[in-house]
């Protein structure tokens, strides 16, 4: 097989991968607590530097998502076009979604999607864990990533962080953690009120509240965190 290149079909891309995935490396993974049911054992190492040859192109994405392959579906994340996929099928990605990781990922290109912020507000009340995890994930990743966006944005998402800082399912509760933690990061003007809540949450009677806030308020309140902003133009 030639090396990877644009021109590479859904189907070229899952040959190179079935040829390179190894045991180890599905252990690996799953030590980690990734869902490897459908995994070849290709590691991320490998997946980005393949999707950067492979360019982006949203019919293969799509095709590549459809095989329900782990691998081809990171690859989808990687190399989809957040200008071009719709809101449906958003929502169909988000309904197969069975692994925090490949959550993790495809929220990043669901960030740069025109119509984030509906995904986040629809996602955050969806009751599957997976799902809802996507709103918090994505909510994380705009605030790292989306430098454009003004901090009143973040600042209205303090209270969805409250109320769903309660829901004690493993891979909610780290999301929900995420986002305060980079909400607070993101600026000064926003540290200050991400540290109250996380203050807030912190001395809640609810345990999961009270460990998102606790884990919040040390990084937030860290020195090294406190030195960055400090040192950022704002």
């Amino acid at each position: 097989m030639s090396l990877p290149a644009p021109d590479w079909t859904a189907h070229d891309i899952i040959a190179h991968l079935r040829s390179i995935g190894t045991d180890e490396n599905r252990a690996g993974m799953a030590r980690f607590g990734i869902n490897i049911a459908t995994a070849l054992g290709v590691g991320n190492t490998d997946l980005r530097p393949l999707a950067r040859k492979l360019k982006r192109n949203h019919e293969r994405s799509l095709a590549l998502w459809a095989s329900g392959i782990r691998e081809a579906r990171v690859v989808a994340a990687f190399t989809g076009e957040s200008k071009r996929i719709t809101i449906e099928e958003c929502r169909r990605w988000a309904g197969d979604f069975d692994s925090w990781e490949v959550v993790d990922t495809v929220s990043d290109l669901f960030v740069d999607t025109p119509f984030w912020r509906a995904l986040i507000e629809e996602f955050a009340g969806d009751e599957r864990e997976f799902v809802r995890r996507t709103a918090f994930a994505m909510l994380a990743w705009a605030a790292v990533h989306l430098k454009k966006e003004p901090d009143a944005t973040f600042l209205s998402y303090l209270p969805l962080i409250e109320v769903h800082a309660g829901d004690e399912r493993n891979f909610v509760r780290k999301a929900v953690n995420w986002a305060l933690r980079q909400i607070g990061k993101r600026s000064m003007s926003l540290h200050t009120p991400a540290l109250a809540l996380a203050q807030k949450l912190a001395d809640s009677p609810d345990k999961t509240a009270r460990w998102i806030g606790k884990d919040a308020v040390k990084e937030l309140s860290d020195a090294k965190t406190l030195e960055r902003l400090a040192s950022r133009k704002i």
